[in-house]
């Protein structure tokens, strides 16, 4: 089985790509350069990205599979690892996740990625079955309620969930990521799948890990952190 060398942990907003934004691009400026920095900290020459995020059901996406931002405004296709055509499958964790890549790493990064079914537990075969180091880009969103104004109005839990979600992401401890799914569903916290998923990927012995972001500028938690093998 490959090696997980790290984990980059980031949201997953269409208002992260700044045409989706267009005007509210600057807000979430520092948002997509902690992306980036997460990204280009554990995808290091001779890593492969594998990228995992909610979907309906657990699939597998080749490099060459796309993303439609259509839905959001944008007539635009992101693919998830390399130019070459493919099918457009990608769920909005994926295209996001996909989108990040390329920001960080140019278009051509190599990058495979897993639909995570809903309950985020189970052994798809996740990683591929060749042995370069993986670092998995683990897309998920925390709770969409922490204001009147967010998406899911305001749930006086909800911040402490997303400081238990925080608290997790700074401890490099893969078994911290198994937050609460039945509060996480009730607060819309569309990351937990993930977390779930990562979970049982990452090797329990634990990582040196920096919690990069940490706010929820909309009413809806965003984190971003970067997990490294420690020495």
């Amino acid at each position: 089985m490959p090696v997980i060398v790290g984990a980059a942990f980031c949201p997953h907003p269409p208002l992260l790509v700044p045409a989706v934004a267009q005007g509210a691009a600057a807000e979430l400026d520092d948002l997509r350069a902690a992306c980036r920095t997460a990204i280009r900290r554990v995808v290091t020459p001779g890593v492969r990205p594998l990228v995992i995020g909610a979907g309906e059901r657990w699939q597998f996406h080749d490099a060459n599979a796309r993303g439609s931002l259509a839905g959001y405004g944008l007539d635009l296709t992101v693919p998830l690892g390399t130019e070459a055509p493919g099918p457009v499958e990608l769920p909005l964790p994926l295209t996001i996740g996909a989108w990040l890549l390329r920001d960080a790493l140019g278009p051509e990064c190599g990058a495979t990625g897993w639909s995570v079914g809903p309950d985020g537990d189970g052994d798809p075969g996740l990683l591929d079955p060749d042995d370069a180091p993986r670092a998995l880009i683990v897309m998920g969103d925390g709770s969409a309620r922490r204001s009147t104004t967010a998406p899911g109005y305001l749930d006086e839990r909800a911040a402490a969930f997303d400081a238990t979600v925080a608290a997790a992401l700074r401890s490099g401890k893969p078994d911290d990521l198994r937050v609460n799914a039945a509060l996480g569903r009730d607060l819309l916290a569309a990351g937990v799948p993930a977390w779930h998923a990562a979970a049982g990927l990452l090797d329990p012995g634990g990582y040196q890990a920096d919690l990069l972001y940490d706010a929820a500028p909309y009413g809806v938690g965003y984190f971003v952190a970067a997990w490294t093998r420690r020495d």
